[in-house]
């Protein structure tokens, strides 16, 4: 299995598990925390299908996939700012003692989403490593599971 095989199936399992694992959210901050995580998700749901071939590439829907991961990642510090206070929220409470390293960790997806070349299925393959390992350094810490 190559590193860009296992880097799909690692962010496949992610999005899988906060796709199946829902809980109704009611306080508003972490509806948009959840949301902003669903919309990763979507994302990468679109560029692992292209990179596995499961799905066929179009240029213009990856760069609408990089687009959001870029401008998604630029909001996690908003937000995440404040801590919600709901059951559903999957978020841990290491978030906001250890902020610095939670930003560093959001900053690795934007700078590896940024760095994604969506012009070729080559170049969306080529990236995804980056893009998964960014979001399970950050879940990984930072994710209740």
């Amino acid at each position: 299995m190559t590193f860009t095989t296992k880097a799909l199936a690692t962010a496949f399992a992610l999005i899988a598990g906060v796709a199946f694992a829902e809980v109704e959210a009611t306080d508003p901050l972490v509806i948009a925390q959840k949301d902003l995580m669903k919309s990763f998700g979507g994302a990468a749901k679109t560029l692992g299908g292209m990179a596995s071939g499961e799905v066929a590439f179009d240029a213009a829907a990856a760069e609408a996939a990089k687009a959001a991961l870029v401008a998604g990642s630029a909001e996690i510090a908003v937000k995440f700012a404040t801590a919600g206070s709901d059951p559903a929220s999957e978020a841990k409470p290491e978030i906001w003692t250890n902020w610095d390293d939670f930003l560093i960790k959001a900053k690795g997806l934007g700078d590896a989403a940024t760095a994604l070349d969506v012009a070729s299925v080559d170049g969306v393959k080529a990236g995804m490593g980056g893009i998964g390992g960014a979001c399970k350094a950050c879940h990984t810490t930072y994710r209740m599971d």
